[in-house]
């Protein structure tokens, strides 16, 4: 059986002025002789738990039509774009991840807009760049896409004049400039739809915690394959352990959740290093912040710091058990009804108070750790937790009460990430703590009773780093 030809007029192509052009004897050849490949692909298991996300969210706003793209491709440079990655929250409503694709929820009723592969009746499937099915691989049919994710798929051409009947419609702005473009903005409506659809991320299902779960695991093979070649990072640097990493990720997952950090020496200081051009010097320690994204790009988000000779000095162990001790106090002060601050300020005590103690601060422990002084966070500088999800930053737009200034619940899942951070050129501290950084982080769900730390599997204590090194050396 052949593939019937497409009711929807073609579009224009994504070529390029260096491609040979097509003689229309060629054109009308390629579009002969082709099989029917329509799949018959079985339910993901997103589909009952995107359903009832759908329905919470229409209860939220009924009577109203939702409109949540999934966005498009994102030029790299010139004719070359990036890797596609779906918007979160069109993902987390649907499970879609193709590109262009746009769920529109109208009164409780989901339709799903998708671009479907490309038809043997036009150019497009051995001539597109973008789109072409001999270029790009292969894009499901709308069928399949319904069959799979268990929602109504119509035709992406469909869209603009679905869209142009009357209804109060909300739109998830700034994910595609197209759709941006359809409906007129109300940027309080939106603004509020944006923040409904981030709060309801704030409580993982026992589906997503899986999911969260497995991106932990593999994460934990990555710090595994990077700490089996730190004599080769020595030799070639912070971005041989970026690609180490990376090979991880992409094998095991959909893609790293985030850029890695690889902070070797005093760039462990730079909380956000992600050029990772350094050196890897032994003697010295290694900042690690990495993530793998699994395929239903649900994230971890795991920091260690280790020796790269794999034992850590007198100093550097002194420093790493203080870091240790206020992670451990912010791990503790996670459970449900606590603050969210609650972990953060914990830690801030363990830090403040060893800050002391390392004769370093202007004052008393007691006195840097007052809300109008804060001194103490020259050397933290950054706040403990964060939301953990498909973003590795999650739930951003939600609501402060709801979020920094909440309470934490079951189901949610956080970071828990202290740090200290000796800047290379800070005249204030002893010059051998100059240069060094040090970040524990490790990903956790609040229980019922609780905390769980999802990414166990990884040591902590600087006895079982340099036993689990060793182990690796062979």
């Amino acid at each position: 059986m052949t593939q019937q030809p497409s009711e929807h007029p073609e579009t224009p192509l994504n070529t390029e002025a260096h491609d040979p052009k097509v003689p229309a004897a060629w054109s009308e050849f390629m579009r002969t002789g082709w099989g029917d490949r329509e799949l018959d692909l079985p339910r993901h298991p997103i589909a009952p738990y995107a359903a009832a996300r759908r329905q919470r969210l229409a209860e939220t706003f009924p009577g109203e039509r939702l409109v949540l793209p999934a966005g498009g491709f994102k030029v790299r440079s010139y004719d070359t774009d990036y890797r596609f990655r779906s918007d979160t929250a069109h993902t987390y409503f649907c499970g879609n991840q193709t590109s262009d694709a746009v769920l529109v929820i109208d009164d409780g009723e989901a339709v799903l807009y998708a671009r479907p592969r490309s038809n043997r009746d036009t150019d497009e499937f051995f001539r597109d760049r973008q789109y072409g099915e001999l270029w790009v691989g292969r894009r499901p049919s709308l069928r399949e896409i319904s069959d799979s994710l268990g929602v109504e798929v119509r035709h992406i051409d469909d869209l603009a004049g679905d869209l142009a009947t009357s209804g109060k419609t909300r739109v998830h702005r700034g994910v595609s400039a197209h759709v941006d473009a359809l409906v007129a903005a109300d940027e309080s409506r939106d603004a509020d739809f944006a923040r409904v659809a981030s709060e309801m991320r704030l409580i993982k299902d026992e589906w997503e915690v899986a999911e969260l779960q497995t991106a932990c695991d593999h994460t934990a093979l990555g710090f595994t394959d990077v700490a089996g070649e730190l004599e080769r990072a020595v030799e070639l640097g912070e971005r041989w352990i970026e690609g180490t990493f990376f090979r991880r990720a992409r094998a095991m997952g959909n893609d790293i959740g985030y850029d890695s950090i690889v902070g070797g020496g005093s760039h462990a200081t730079t909380l956000h290093w992600i050029e990772n051009t350094g050196r890897i010097v032994p003697g010295e320690m290694v900042l690690l912040d990495m993530g793998v994204e699994g395929h239903n790009l649900y994230t971890a988000d795991v920091t260690r710091t280790l020796p790269v000779d794999g034992t850590y000095t007198a100093l550097q162990r002194e420093l790493y058990d203080l870091v240790y001790a206020a992670q451990e106090a912010g791990i503790d002060a996670v459970r449900p009804g606590a603050k969210f601050s609650d972990p953060h300020e914990a830690a801030m005590v363990v830090l403040a108070h060893g800050l002391e103690d390392l004769k370093l601060l202007p004052c008393s422990a007691e006195e840097a750790l007052d809300p109008d002084s804060r001194v103490y966070s020259r050397w933290t500088l950054h706040g403990v937790s964060h939301m953990l999800g498909m973003d590795v930053h999650d739930c951003g737009q939600a609501a402060p009460e709801a979020y920094s200034k909440g309470e934490l619940a079951e189901g949610m899942v956080l970071t828990v990430e202290p740090g200290l951070y000796f800047q290379a050129d800070d005249l204030l501290v002893p010059e051998e703590l100059r240069g060094i950084g040090i970040r524990i982080e490790d990903d956790v769900v609040v229980t019922a009773d609780g905390v769980h730390n999802l990414s166990a599997a990884l040591p902590r204590t600087p006895e079982a780093i340099e036993e689990w090194m060793a182990s690796l050396r062979g």
